[in-house]
């Protein structure tokens, strides 16, 4: 979607212009080709520049301009993109939504069919040597494969991808000072990478509640040779790890990436600490965005409201709220000039983060609700999500709690032991449609075949 001045005709030469630049050359009609632009919707205009007697059939379409395009309605590739982002537009000629074009059309696909997915795409940094242009797409390392919004309501099988945790802190929550060096850092990449783990998220901040200020310069100076330490390691699948930086700095995210990172994750969606937002999360919003635009990166946007132990009141209820909050940040991350591309944007609803205990485990028994689509409209529809309840207190509460028959006594634990209450967690996250989870450990040899398995949705018995 773009805004702009130029009349449709004029519009049209200017992308044919573009195609002769990014190197399209003549091809077989309907065949593959380099790049392929055209005009799909100008407002609600109705326009055809061929004359009356030939407006009859779509024969004789070649230099001319019809809008709406007369083949939007039969192309799911087109739809469903549009369908996320302006799904209750109206086309102008048939008169229905563009969500009611899109399950007309799913609905006649047959079994057979392939279906339609979306990708991310990670890029490769860093640019080896070479410094990028923000006009041009940096090279893609990998790229992740996620479900596109399904109004069938039909499952698709699809991997849901690892995210292994490496703080690099002396006192976060679950593993403070215990891979805050360089030797102990690239031994757990190397452990994680080699049990399955899709990217290595590094943080250099706590955010655990009352945790200690860490300066941006010493959060740099954390995270970032790690990540160098990685892009240089001689092992190549090490190497080739992708990379998430944890932070909500944008200095931080900036170097981090120019020293290799591929993806960032911020647990305040790119408002800073400040709750309420205020003129200050605003400001940082726009540096945040600009990072991850210019850099091309995916990006993590995580529901909270500041200090991860405060703040924990939902009068409307804990889902709607996230609906709500978050949904107004990504949109804020997204739309407009400057915007974050919204196929590089995955959500997070926050689990232990400025939430209450039963609240919390309401919300990880009713995950999907959280990008699921409905009359009332939620604006974290077609996202996919990630899901972080390793370890968490939330976690040791349960634990703590005895059973109803009184077979289990409860008892007190410590991070280190709610390793199956974690598993637990990250099998119902998986259950409603997480396409990402983080957990702080990876699964061990024994246990990695039977853990991809449940990660496709396979099962082998």
């Amino acid at each position: 979607m773009l805004e702009t001045n130029l009349s449709p005709r004029d519009l049209l030469r200017f992308a044919k212009e573009v195609e002769k630049v990014v190197g399209r050359v003549p091809g077989v009609r309907f065949g593959p080709r380099t790049v392929d632009l055209d005009i799909i919707m100008y407002d609600d205009q109705i326009l055809d520049s061929r004359a009356p007697e030939s407006q009859l059939n779509l024969d004789n379409l070649i230099g001319e301009l019809v809008i709406p395009h007369p083949r939007l309605c039969e192309r799911e590739f087109v739809l469903r993109p549009l369908n996320d982002m302006i799904p209750d537009f109206v086309h102008p000629v048939c008169n229905k939504t563009l969500c009611a074009l899109l399950h007309e059309l799913v609905s006649k696909r047959i079994e057979d069919d392939s279906p339609m997915f979306k990708v991310i795409p990670f890029p490769k940094y860093p640019a080896d040597g070479t410094e990028v242009d923000i006009m041009q797409a940096p090279p893609t390392a990998k790229y992740w494969t996620v479900s596109s919004t399904d109004l069938t309501k039909h499952r698709r099988r699809l991997k849901t991808y690892l995210m292994a945790t490496l703080n690099v802190t002396p006192d976060s929550f679950s593993d403070g000072s215990r891979n805050n060096t360089l030797p102990a850092a690239i031994a757990y990449t190397t452990i994680a990478v080699t049990s399955g783990a899709d990217i290595i998220d590094i943080g250099g901040h706590s955010t655990r509640p009352q945790a200690d200020f860490v300066s941006t310069e010493e959060e740099i100076r954390r995270v970032v040779p790690v990540i160098q330490a990685i892009r240089t390691h001689a092992d190549d699948t090490v190497r080739q790890a992708l990379v998430s930086v944890d932070t909500f700095r944008w200095e931080v995210a900036e170097q981090a990436v120019r020293a290799g990172a591929n993806c960032i994750n911020d647990v305040h969606a790119f408002t800073g600490p400040a709750y309420p937002p205020d003129a200050a999360s605003a400001a940082h919003l726009v540096k945040m965005r600009r990072v991850a635009r210019d850099l091309g990166v995916p990006v993590v946007l995580m529901h909270s409201r500041g200090d991860a132990g405060a703040n924990k009141n939902y009068d409307d209820g804990l889902v709607s709220a996230i609906r709500t909050e978050l949904g107004r940040k990504v949109d804020a991350v997204v739309r407009g000039p400057g915007g974050v591309r919204r196929w590089l944007v995955i959500v997070d609803p926050g689990i232990g983060f400025s939430k209450p205990v039963e609240g919390q485990l309401a919300l990880m028994r009713d995950l999907e609700k959280v990008t699921a689509a409905d009359e009332a409209g939620n604006a974290l529809v077609g996202y996919p999500m990630l899901v972080g309840a390793s370890k968490k207190s939330v976690l040791g509460v349960v634990l703590e709690r005895p059973d109803e028959e009184g077979t289990y006594k409860g008892r007190k634990t410590n991070a280190q032991e709610r390793g199956w209450a974690t598993a637990a967690a990250v099998a119902c996250a998986v259950q409603q449609g997480a396409r990402v989870v983080r957990v702080h450990d990876c699964c061990g040899d024994e246990r990695r075949g039977r853990c991809r398995s449940l990660r496709s949705g396979t099962d082998n018995g």
